[in-house]
């Protein structure tokens, strides 16, 4: 698999720069389904974030010469909403139908026997597979990188993607391995005591992003 823009431990960028994104305080999946924290406010609206799909898609297609080989891949669960929204608009630039599937990447992860127990996600991969294809992740939060990490391992046992990048609809940094994301909605420094929880109408009824504050920092990150 080419992961020169997806880089996890020994990849160069992981870019393969979020289940949904990643961060211990920030969701389902990958990091956006926490309480938010005390005294939350909201960064992003949903018209921010409609804006900021687009400008991603835009972005996609610049990169991919048309998107002609793209494969939008989101990781659960809200990951898998926003790829399925970036989906369509790709479709609308392009006039072609763009692939998109989920990717679950429970049992991949590295802290499996230190978090309870929680059911799969589903896994599904377009018919057409992910051979050859430039295959984007997508996520919620980019936090310290572990989710994306064991994405590409999933992915690694499910084909050969010709490349990997990586989309986010948020990044708040603290990363633990080297990783980035080709493709970010917002960057948003923050602090370890603070929480980034993504909501989507999909799951929550609302699209906002929130930020707060937690009393004590995370022991750990996604």
């Amino acid at each position: 698999m080419d992961t020169s823009s997806a880089s996890s431990a020994n990849t160069s960028s992981a870019s393969a720069g979020s289940a949904s994104a990643e961060s211990n305080s920030a969701g389902s999946g990958s990091g956006s389904a926490d309480s938010g924290g005390s005294g939350a406010r909201p960064v992003l609206e949903a018209p921010d974030i409609a804006r900021v799909l687009t400008r991603i898609a835009h972005e996609i297609v610049e990169r991919a010469k048309g998107a002609e080989d793209v494969v939008l891949l989101g990781i659960p669960t809200r990951g898998v909403f926003l790829a399925r929204r970036l989906a369509a608009k790709l479709e609308e630039i392009t006039g072609r139908t763009i692939p998109v599937g989920s990717l679950d990447i429970t049992m991949y992860r590295d802290d499996l026997r230190m978090r309870p127990a929680r059911a799969l996600a589903r896994t599904d991969i377009p018919a057409d597979g992910v051979d050859g294809r430039l295959v984007v992740l997508v996520d919620d939060v980019l936090f310290s990188g572990r989710t994306i990490r064991a994405a590409l391992d999933a992915l690694g046992d499910i084909g050969r993607p010709r490349a990997v990048q990586l989309a986010v609809l948020v990044d708040r940094g603290h990363r633990e391995l080297p990783i980035r994301a080709d493709y970010v909605g917002k960057n948003l420094p923050t602090s370890l005591r603070e929480t980034v929880k993504v909501q989507l109408a999909e799951e929550d009824g609302r699209d906002t992003v929130l930020l707060g504050t937690e009393r004590t920092a995370p022991a750990g990150g996604r």
